[in-house]
């Protein structure tokens, strides 16, 4: 190979005998010293023998001395606050790893996405902690919901924006639309599929569009994320009726028996349903209680019901079954009916509540011979809820303790519409 004078970060060519593939360099562990490798514009990396290298041509230098970008705050400008939590918005390429790591600080952030600031002024930043999604837990989203309230109740902020990762950004979103009681201004969920490193990153827009959001007089707890793969517009989703259904693409949350509050361009917002209005003479009181000891499991093909004894030895309070069809788990028929396990966990205490794992569609034990017998054990259908949206409204319900004490009151809270968890009138839109 040639000498070469790219270093970790550039965008380079690396020449092999038939093929040349572009991206960029990164920085060999210490154990890989006759390896180049390489992350390609797909955002994969790839390895190379050093001996099968002709040579490295750099196409541009990496821009790891990013010039600072001077943030002008204008009296005309709305002010909002933004909640900083880590994910794949709060992290770039670390060519050492060749993967990403967090942003060290909100400045880092603002750096690369200088457009949000077009609209609005980001006068308060917090940032309660730096996390990936599937690290968070109920104590997380308590952090989240107390820096939340004091910002709603402050009257120089119109807006919040929280920055998280995707994975687990649907039960936050269910989290805070229970936690925060008495809304008064919009709060704001967004996300990126894609670093900053990329040139296919959606975080931009959906940056841009979260502070449209933020400013209007949408008062509800919602998701802001592209509703197509193009950067053209985003969707503002309630925060109970979304979900993320796709792994890696831009547009991977959608809305599941509902509609969106809202189209938003980079310019402007289009009202698309209804929505509770802004009103900030109302104050946000916060309401965290929860009891985590509750669980979500999804029913199978000859499933043992024998699982619900080590919930019960676990000294489990709740449990949300993701049935099949209009509501279903094995019966009298199966080989493992679940019709008697059924009726002696909920005797003894446990709460057994029922979601589809169709997604998609509505609840209806009545329809067959089989749901009907289920629904004599006690079990509570919670109609259209999503299954993780249940899950968390339970252990919202359970933490209280003057309802958990009853499941007649369990019962009435679970099916009680707190955050437009229940829809009746269902959208199709599968």
């Amino acid at each position: 190979m040639k000498e070469s004078k790219a270093n970790p970060g550039d965008y380079v060519e690396v020449h092999l005998m038939k093929k040349i593939y572009e991206g960029i360099l990164l920085e060999n562990p210490e154990t890989e010293k006759g390896i180049v490798l390489l992350k390609l514009d797909s955002g994969y990396n790839i390895g190379f023998n050093k001996k099968d290298v002709l040579k490295i041509k750099t196409l541009k230098k990496s821009k790891e001395k990013t010039k600072d970008i001077e943030i002008k705050k204008s009296n005309e400008k709305p002010n909002i606050a933004m909640i900083i939590t880590g994910g794949t918005i709060s992290a770039r390429l670390n060519p050492k790893k060749g993967g990403v790591d967090w942003l060290d600080t909100p400045e880092s952030l603002f750096k690369f996405y200088p457009e949000i600031f077009e609209k609005i002024n980001i006068s308060k930043v917090e940032v309660p902690f730096m996390k990936a999604s599937e690290d968070m837990d109920f104590k997380d989203w308590k952090k989240i919901a107390r820096v939340t309230e004091k910002l709603l109740n402050d009257s120089n902020i119109k807006g919040i924006i929280i920055t998280q990762g995707t994975d687990f950004l649907h039960y936050t979103s269910s989290a805070l639309s229970f936690f925060l009681r008495n809304l008064n201004k919009p709060v704001v969920l967004t996300y990126s599929q894609r670093s900053i490193d990329r040139a296919s990153s959606d975080a931009n827009l959906n940056l841009q569009c979260s502070a449209i959001a933020a400013i209007s007089d949408i008062a509800e707890i919602m998701i802001v994320g592209h509703e197509t793969i193009n950067d053209n517009y985003c969707y503002a989703m309630p925060g109970t009726k979304t979900r993320k259904m796709h792994s890696s693409k831009r547009d991977a949350f959608k809305i599941i028996n509902d509609k969106p509050f809202a189209k938003i361009f980079p310019d402007r917002i289009e009202i698309i349903s209804d929505y509770i209005k802004r009103d900030n003479k109302k104050k946000v009181k916060l309401d965290s209680k929860f009891e985590e000891k509750v669980a979500l499991v999804k029913i199978y093909p000859g499933q043992s019901p024998d699982i619900l004894d080590y919930y019960l030895k676990k000294k489990y309070k709740g449990i949300i079954l993701e049935m099949s069809g209009l509501g279903h788990v094995p019966t009298t028929r199966a080989r493992k009916s679940w019709i008697k396990k059924l009726k002696e966990v909920q005797k003894k205490g446990l709460i057994i509540c029922a979601a589809a794992q169709t997604i998609y569609g509505k609840l209806d034990p009545l329809v067959y011979s089989n749901g009907r017998e289920l629904l004599k054990t006690g079990i509570i259908y919670l109609e259209d809820m999503l299954a993780e949206t249940a899950l968390v409204k339970l252990g919202w319900v359970l933490g209280h303790s003057k309802w958990a004490k009853d499941k007649e009151i369990v019962k009435k809270k679970m099916l009680e519409n707190f955050s437009g968890e229940l829809n009746n009138r269902l959208e199709i839109n599968f």
